[in-house]
């Protein structure tokens, strides 16, 4: 059942990755860059300020500091402890896919980082500032999957590396924020 799984894996992620086209790849490879995302970060740090002021928003960048250390680590230690090769590694794909990047990354890739991070920080950020900005949530989660289809258009990362990161990263930034509201409450009541 495990290899049908990964063979549908394949088959899913060599449909996507062939959907790509050059007059796309620029706006995918500006997507999956970890830096692109800076001014979206920094308009979160503002609007976090506006709306809740300094203290709160340096416990927010504590908070959002660790949950992608976090996220992270565990993405390596995943990647490293199950070793399922990167679709640019494996040998019987390889030559069907478009790779976007002029390098693949590393050997492994279970599960995205990118993808973890990008949820983790939308789900955190959503749960803050829902309450003072409508629709906050919509927006960072349509960014968020943006970042996450990049990797498979890109061609580093199959399907099942991308859905398990948004999982994680769901999971990661709900339980965080849940521990932000603790160490607010204690620390700010």
């Amino acid at each position: 059942m495990l290899d049908q799984l990964v063979h549908y894996d394949k088959e899913l992620f060599l449909f996507l990755n062939n959907l790509g086209n050059a007059k796309w790849d620029g706006f995918w490879l500006f997507m999956t860059n970890k830096w692109s995302s800076i001014p979206l970060y920094a308009l979160l740090a503002f609007l976090t300020y506006r709306a809740f002021g300094l203290k709160r928003l340096l416990m927010t960048l504590v908070a959002i500091a660790l949950l992608i250390l976090v996220t992270d680590q565990l993405a390596n230690f995943f990647k490293y402890g199950v070793q399922r090769l990167r679709p640019c590694h494996d040998d019987e794909i390889n030559g069907l896919m478009r790779l976007v990047k002029s390098s693949c990354g590393g050997k492994f890739g279970y599960f995205s980082a990118h993808a973890a991070n990008s949820f983790a920080v939308a789900i955190f950020f959503t749960s803050l500032l829902r309450k003072e900005y409508k629709y906050i949530g919509l927006i960072l989660i349509m960014w968020a999957s943006v970042v996450a289809y990049s990797r498979i258009y890109i061609g580093v990362h199959f399907p099942l590396d991308v859905l398990t990161g948004m999982i994680i990263g769901i999971f990661l930034g709900g339980l965080f924020m849940q521990l932000f509201l603790k160490a607010v409450s204690k620390y700010n009541p």
